[in-house]
């Protein structure tokens, strides 16, 4: 009988699990997790046993076991290890080499001891002995401090040599995780154990491809190691089939949701054509699991595979399954459903997980509901228990690989299962080997995942794999520690969580509730899920269709375009509205604030329709700037409630002095049009918030938006006459900021623009206004050779080409040391060739138009200058007669030097410097010499090397290994110095100060024999 895989009704049960409530999820799967109480005191008591046989029989040898079980590798010490391991195998130059030894071996990572009841020089002999034999024996009881000893070290042997054995025992680390170098050399060492019935999944070591060309490379190291295993299987009489996982963002540079289309069109073939050789092998092939927001894109991938091979009998394809996901069972079902469809026997190997932390911030960061993980390392367990018994359910269809490294795991597995002989256990290479080794003495099938790979590309493997497997509450860690009773390490992870208060865990907050008590953050969707994506982009391009108008509004009423006589309108409304908008409870003006900000979200995809139409924003882009004008609207509500309380004051006994703020009067608020929602919002609310009346003039190029925010600013209960919009150019800028009414100016735009506006209000008779600017920056990153390549990629891509590059905060210079220069330029230009641009409303475009024909004048004339001037790196190859309208391909050019640019380059234009490591202070030096102080930008592993910057970089934000842009309300506060504006920082707990008058009311008490605070308090009992 035929089975049809009905793919919309599965997806719709993953999609359902992706964030739901953890305690209904796991409610709904203790049942399965559990074992009947016979069965339970039989698995407990075998694991018991192999855990007593482990620890009988093991003698510290110095193996990475060894290190887990002594040390916990997710200290700040251990941390400081594994940032060395992965980072000096990779740094082109001694200097820079050698700064990174001294900044990870500084005595202020080593002075604390490293566990109870053990001094520091135990755990650094160990560490010694482990990873570099015997350099220094750190036994001597006089070196009990480690900043003396290494500094003795350093002293007598000298840095050369220090910098190549510390190299050394880095390599030993890696190489205790990975298998080998080449899959030669891999098959060669595996050879003892596949003889003897060990199977392996070899692993070929990419994180992620950045270019086409790291695609290819990748793809032929997978075709080559098939090749391998495959003639290596026959002369080595391997009892087993070995095989190879496959990690797919290592075969496609774009490996995401909103690049489906491409993913089908470009990766399935070739994935289709790794199976089809693995087939002709009879290899199995495993699809490595990846981020949450990869799983559906993973498996549509799979279900296109079907249509696209031809794989004969063979019954080697298998999925990695991820049991801390919350969708795990539903895949596990989709899976089967899949297999029993295509009537071939699937391979799925359930694992816990390996992004976990990951994933948790990046929830918290997108402003997700809930997480797509289980946030306790219990429920991860319970999980894994449950889709085992699932996984062993469906074994028609299934062939089970459980990779785990704990024994009670192991043994209820066991109890689960009627046929033992048809089903496999799997470990990492380097861990789990005692254990494992029982296993092999039982008959058990026994696999082991072998990475492979060069030692300079391991990094987020090694980092991932020991964070994992070294925290203080893994099993490995714990197994070797005879503290921790056996009881404990076979306890049932089902009753761990019944016991506790939650079974969320309490620290770990939901996006929503990341700012509480303050204040709710604001929502954000998820771009990678089709079943929010689908229906969001139906009703943007409905919104996108309607007509619209460009009036201005006073009183409430819309007035048509806007006129000379509108400003004096406006100001008239706006006086007679201050004094009782002013003088309203605080408490009633931040509600305002609040229900604006619901509204904001309520209404999301007509105010991304106008973003994306008008201000030729992407759908990435429309909605975070949704959710930052949600954050402003919310958090300035929060700070007024806090900041115009009354606070008292100390005096003399008999004297009240209390402070309390009150607003100024009318405030003009002048917006761009490159964040013509949330910059526009922003101002406005900080001010209306704290008493004032409000002329807005937005952009001249986006008053649509503007008009639509205004009527959302009324809906939300803002007295009609406290707010007028006054759509215009700077003819009405001008009018606004000349009126004598005029009790302050927030302004975001040029900085000639700016030197304007504070011309005209000191040529002004009258009160002296404040002038809040933020205006543009010249903004560099400094990229030195510890940095890793891949993320600076990632992170200059953002920066310098996100929204068209017309961000105040994005990267204009990007400056490089010299020696690791031409690595990231090299990637860079393959990067720069996956971005696409276009249409702004389509879900796979990363770079829209900028923003009219004057700004794209502009930015052309400047790239004839570059032709003429400076080198260039990298330009985005574009189809000319497909593209029409304002678009500037992004691009990047080497020019001489930093002063060589004139001014801000307002676009998708990255330039490039290079830099000797003896020139830094040169560089900041050139960098703080442009007059600018906006946003700035570290990549460097070396702490010394960043608080060096940090401390004399003269910026407003700077941001350290990670991008330069989207800085977040409340956490970020954004603004410069210098020519990049004048403070206080929007989005900061200072800001609304700027929009107030301070009042101090002094009341002596005593006058009216009001002092019984002084009687009370000298009364004698």
């Amino acid at each position: 009988m035929s089975f049809k895989f009905d793919s919309e009704k599965w997806f719709c049960d993953i999609a359902a699990l992706y964030r739901a409530d953890e305690g209904a999820c796991l409610e709904r799967l203790f049942p399965a997790a559990k074992l009947a109480e016979a069965e339970r005191i039989k698995a407990s008591g075998r694991a018991a046993r192999w855990i007593e046989d482990i620890r009988y029989a093991h003698r510290p040898l110095g193996s990475l076991t060894d290190l887990l079980a002594r040390f916990g590798l997710s200290s700040q010490e251990g941390l400081a290890l594994m940032c060395l391991a992965e980072a000096l195998l990779r740094i082109p130059d001694r200097a820079t080499a050698d700064a990174l030894i001294r900044d990870k071996l500084n005595a202020a990572h080593w002075n604390e001891t490293l566990g109870e009841n053990k001094s520091w020089a135990l755990n650094a002999t160990g560490w010694a002995l482990a990873l570099t034999g015997k350099i220094i024996n750190l036994d001597d009881p006089t070196l009990q401090n480690p900043g003396t000893a290494l500094g003795k070290l350093v002293s007598r042997l000298g840095q050369p040599i220090i910098r190549e054995a510390i190299k050394s025992s880095m390599a030993w680390l890696a190489s205790q995780f990975v298998l080998g170098q080449t899959i030669k050399d891999a098959l060669a060492l595996v050879k003892p154990e596949a003889e003897r019935g060990v199977r392996f999944s070899f692993d070929m070591l990419g994180e992620g491809a950045r270019t086409s060309l790291d695609a290819e490379r990748y793809y032929h190291a997978y075709a080559d190691a098939i090749k391998a295993i495959g003639v290596a299987q026959k002369t080595y009489q391997f009892q087993r089939h070995a095989g190879i996982s496959v990690k797919l963002s290592a075969l496609h540079p774009r490996y995401e949701m909103t690049q489906r289309e491409r993913i089908m069109r470009e990766l399935v073939p070739r994935l289709a054509a790794l199976c089809e050789q693995a087939a002709g092998y009879d290899i199995p092939l495993t699809i490595d699991a990846e981020e949450a927001d990869r799983l559906q894109l993973s498996i549509e991938v799979a279900i296109e595979l079907f249509k696209q091979t031809k794989l004969g009998e063979w019954e080697g394809l298998g999925f990695a399954v991820q049991a801390y996901q919350k969708r795990a069972p539903a895949v596990i079902n989709t899976l089967a459903a899949l297999a029993r469809a295509e009537r071939r026997r699937l391979g799925i190997r359930l694992v816990k997980g390996a992004y976990w932390d990951s994933e948790i911030s990046r929830a918290q960061m997108r402003g997700w509901d809930d997480f797509p993980v289980f946030t306790r390392k219990p429920s991860t367990d319970v999980s894994y228990l449950a889709c085992a018994q699932l996984l062993l359910s469906v074994s028609e269809w299934i062939n089970p690989v459980f990779g785990t490294h704990n024994a009670m795991t192991i043994a209820h597995i066991l109890e689960l299962t009627k046929e033992p002989g048809r089903i496999e256990f799997e470990r990492l290479h380097g861990m789990g080997d005692d254990l494992y080794r029982l296993l092999q003495n039982e008959g058990l099938g026994c696999c082991v995942y072998a990475p492979v790979g060069d030692h300079d590309v391991l990094l987020s493997y090694l980092v991932r794999r020991i964070l994992e497997n070294g925290a203080n509450s893994s099993f490995v860690h714990r197994l070797y520690d005879r503290s921790i009773s056996v009881d404990e390490l076979t306890s049932d992870p089902v009753e761990t969580l019944q016991a506790m208060k939650e079974l969320r865990h309490p620290l770990i907050r939901r996006a929503p509730d990341l700012y509480q008590p303050d204040r709710r953050n604001s929502s954000g969707i998820d771009l990678a899920d089709p079943f929010i994506t689908g229906p969001l982009l139906e009703e943007i391009k409905g919104h996108r269709q309607k007509p619209r108008s460009t009036d201005a509004y006073i009183g409430g009423k819309a007035l048509g375009p806007t006129q000379s006589i509108h400003v004096t309108q406006a100001f008239d409304a706006a006086q007679s509205a201050f004094p009782d908008w002013s003088k309203l409870p605080v408490n009633e003006r931040a509600c305002c604030l609040e229900d604006l900000g619901d509204l904001l979200e309520q209404n999301r995809a007509e105010i991304m329709a106008l973003l994306i139409q008008e201000a030729g924003k992407t759908i990435s882009d429309a909605h975070s700037e949704v959710r930052e004008a949600t954050d402003f609207c919310r958090y300035y509500a929060a700070r007024a409630r806090e900041c115009f309380a009354p606070l008292d004051l100390p005096g003399p006994t008999g004297e009240q002095n209390q402070l309390h703020l009150v607003g100024r009067g009318v405030f003009v608020c002048i917006s761009p049009w490159n964040f013509p929602l949330a910059i526009f919002l922003g101002q406005i609310t900080a001010a209306l918030v704290s008493g004032n009346c409000v002329i807005a003039k937005p952009a001249p190029q986006t008053p649509l938006i503007a008009a639509c925010v205004t009527r959302l600013l009324y809906q939300a209960n803002i007295p009609q006459y406290a707010f007028s919009l006054l759509p215009g150019g700077s003819d009405i800028g001008a009018a606004l900021i000349a009126h004598p009414g005029l009790a302050g100016v927030a302004f975001t735009g040029s900085t000639e623009t700016a030197r304007l506006i504070n011309r005209t209000l000191a040529g002004k008779e009258g009160p002296i206004v404040p002038f809040i600017a933020e205006t543009g920056g010249q903004n560099a990153m400094i990229v030195d050779s510890s940095a890793l390549a891949e993320q600076v990629i990632n992170d200059v891509l953002t920066s310098s080409f996100r929204s068209a590059g017309q961000r105040c905060s994005a990267l204009r210079i990007l400056c490089l040391q010299d020696t690791s220069a031409d690595k990231i330029l090299t990637m860079l230009k393959g990067a720069m060739q996956e971005l696409r641009m276009g249409d702004p409303g389509l879900l796979e475009t990363d770079v829209g138009p900028v923003i009219d024909q004057a700004a794209q004048k502009k930015l052309l004339d400047h790239v004839v200058r570059l032709k003429k001037e400076a080198k260039m790196v990298a330009t985005l190859d574009v189809d000319t007669a497909y593209i029409k309208g304002t678009f500037v391909a992004p691009q990047a050019w080497e020019i001489p030097s930093i002063n060589w640019l004139k001014g801000e380059v307002f676009g998708p234009i990255l330039h490039v410097v290079r830099y000797r490591a003896n020139e830094l202070d040169n560089l900041i030096r050139e960098i703080n010499a442009t007059g600018f102080g906006l946003t700035g930008g570290i990549h460097s592993r070396i702490e010394t090397t960043v608080r060096h910057i940090e401390r004399d970089l003269n910026v407003g934000n700077l941001y350290v290994n990670r991008s330069m842009i989207g800085a977040v309300v409340g956490t970020q506060p954004f603004g410069g110095e210098g020519l990049s504006g004048t403070g206080p920082k929007a989005g900061g707990p200072y800001y609304l100060l700027r929009f107030t008058h301070e009042r101090v009311t002094s009341n002596n008490l005593t006058a009216a024999g009001d002092n019984a605070s002084l009687l009370f308090a000298t009364s004698e009992k």
